[in-house]
């Protein structure tokens, strides 16, 4: 179906991806998921993907969407506010370096290591010089990361500024929204173009062999995360690992009414 007024069937309102769609898609896809993540148990593999892009591009929802039906114990999202004096002291990677992942577990970087190229090289927040240092490490960094054995997937969500314009206006207009809207953010508008000149130069810098860059077009975020989830799925090696066995026997007696002694009763 195509583009009706109501926003049912395939496409909703501007040919975007109806909820009802996006959700049947997105189910055989949170199955895989939970496979990964049993074959990443299974193996004691190591997963991080970072989730980089403008603001509004969609990260954060991207992120629910992978980790909504994992175990929290296993799948883990960072997202790490501004530096304190202390971090700002200290070699610039070694503040992300206690996030990684260890065996088994999968963590999810919500802006990562790339804020230098991006938001702090733009907004001033680094020197040039910083921001040309990183560069030239942040290959070498991900290399050993790399040889590591950990697997890395670094993914850059794209916006047109239209769209971004009407997301910020979302944002604050709704007040469950208005969150996350930031002086930085709102500066940011009109630095549009000094950001996509900064995210050629990392892309140039940084989009290597051993961690390539994948650009995904958010301007439909529902599509934008099912082909995202889709690739990320498609990138990691044969995750077929089957499920563990669990016997469900039956109750040996009839199940039991909850009860409560003292002076405290549920309402």
């Amino acid at each position: 179906m195509g583009t009706n007024g109501n926003g049912k069937g395939k496409n909703g309102r501007n040919g975007k991806l109806s909820k009802s769609d996006y959700l049947e898609q997105l189910e055989p896809l949170e199955l895989e998921l939970n496979d990964l993540a049993r074959w990443l148990q299974h193996t004691g593999k190591r997963l991080l993907v970072l989730i980089e892009g403008r603001d509004t591009a969609g990260k954060g929802g991207t992120i629910s969407a992978i980790s909504a039906t994992l175990n929290p114990r296993q799948c883990r999202t960072v997202a790490l506010p501004k530096p304190t004096e202390r971090e700002a002291t200290e070699w610039y990677f070694q503040r992300y370096v206690a996030h990684l992942p260890a065996a088994g577990e999968v963590v999810l970087f919500d802006r990562s290591w790339y804020n230098r190229a991006g938001v702090e090289r733009v907004m001033g927040y680094c020197s040039e010089a910083q921001a040309k240092a990183f560069l030239k490490q942040a290959p070498v960094f991900e290399k050993l990361l790399v040889d590591d054995g950990i697997l890395l997937l670094k993914y850059w969500l794209t916006v047109d500024q239209a769209q971004q314009e009407q997301r910020f206006a979302e944002r604050l207009a709704d007040p469950l929204k208005r969150w996350k809207l930031s002086p930085v953010d709102l500066q940011a508008r009109t630095r549009y173009a000094d950001y996509g000149r900064a995210r050629e130069a990392m892309l140039k810098a940084t989009h290597t062999e051993h961690a390539p860059w994948t650009l995904v077009d958010f301007n439909d975020q529902r599509r934008g995360r099912l082909h995202l989830i889709r690739d990320l799925i498609a990138r990691v090696p044969d995750r077929k690992v089957p499920a563990q066995k669990i016997e469900f026997a039956p109750l040996e007696h009839p199940p039991l009414i909850e009860r409560f002694d003292g002076p405290l009763k549920p309402s």
